[in-house]
């Protein structure tokens, strides 16, 4: 197994909660690695974590990785999932599944039962530290994952609902996918599909959002256009997102992750 760990969480930098979960991890296997995915996602935000982690797979080792990303109020169980090279710890809410998903879909599952692996007494509150961490910890210095508690089958995980994109003879129906810090409004959009209908940077877009619409240049950075000025372009993920120079396009076009959105070449 290997000894890099991934922390992601919406527990913020304000706080010692981040800490307190690296101090578990290293308390316990101290040779291993640890990478900070992100702890500013929006609070209960399963959606954006669930973007985040999918994204950044690509550019990680091996890794064991905790998500500790749940709607306040949620009560799930916590699990572990292989897939590939990985194994990803989390509540079982759907955080995990695109990332799952990314390394070609889970090959087992465990409800994570086994109290022996936990950090006593457990908060009822924080289980970040108190059971995905330990157990993280006790997976990098050689625990097997059959350890954790029972087996779960595949189709039992909960899931979100897979981003897509549709073709439509001149133009591409998608929706937002996630919403960045900066108010970048990613879609779930291809650069691939974006090319399928003819668009390609330097031309101008329709951006349409229900019965409004707006043209917006299709560029190759932000930074194309004057600050304050929209702008298209394809981001490092190799999605189109839409983006205020300066600014935040969330707020600007008030497009909250899932708003369906269609685009097409302008006339």
């Amino acid at each position: 197994m290997t000894s890099v760990i991934t922390l992601l969480t919406d527990y913020g930098l304000a706080d010692g909660y981040v800490a307190a979960c690296h101090g578990v991890i290293v308390g316990i296997a101290p040779e291993s690695r640890i990478i900070d995915v992100c702890h500013l996602v929006p609070a209960g935000d399963v959606r954006r974590a669930a973007a985040i982690l999918a994204q950044t797979l690509p550019h990680l080792p091996p890794s064991i990785h905790v998500v500790a990303v749940n709607p306040v109020g949620g009560s799930r169980r916590a699990v572990a999932v292989e897939a590939g090279e990985h194994v990803f710890l989390g509540p079982d809410n759907g955080v995990l599944s695109w990332a799952v998903n990314a390394c070609g879909g889970a090959s087992a599952a465990w409800e994570l039962t086994n109290e022996a692996l936990f950090r006593k007494p457990v908060s009822p509150t924080f289980h970040g530290r108190d059971i995905l961490a330990p157990v993280a910890a006790r997976l990098a210095i050689g625990h097997a994952p059959a350890d954790l508690g029972p087996q779960i089958p595949l189709d039992r995980l909960a899931s979100l609902p897979v981003p897509t994109s549709k073709v439509r003879d001149d133009s591409v129906e998608g929706e937002v996918l996630s919403v960045d810090g900066h108010g970048n409004t990613q879609l779930t959009v291809s650069a691939d599909d974006l090319n399928v209908i003819g668009v390609r940077p330097g031309s101008t877009l329709v951006v349409w959002l229900g019965r409004r619409h707006v043209s917006v240049p299709f560029r190759e950075t932000f930074a194309a256009v004057p600050p304050g000025e929209l702008v298209a372009f394809v981001d490092s993920a190799g999605m189109v997102a839409l983006a205020v120079n300066s600014g935040d396009a969330s707020q600007r076009l008030a497009l909250p992750p899932g708003a369906h959105v269609r685009l097409s070449p302008a006339p």
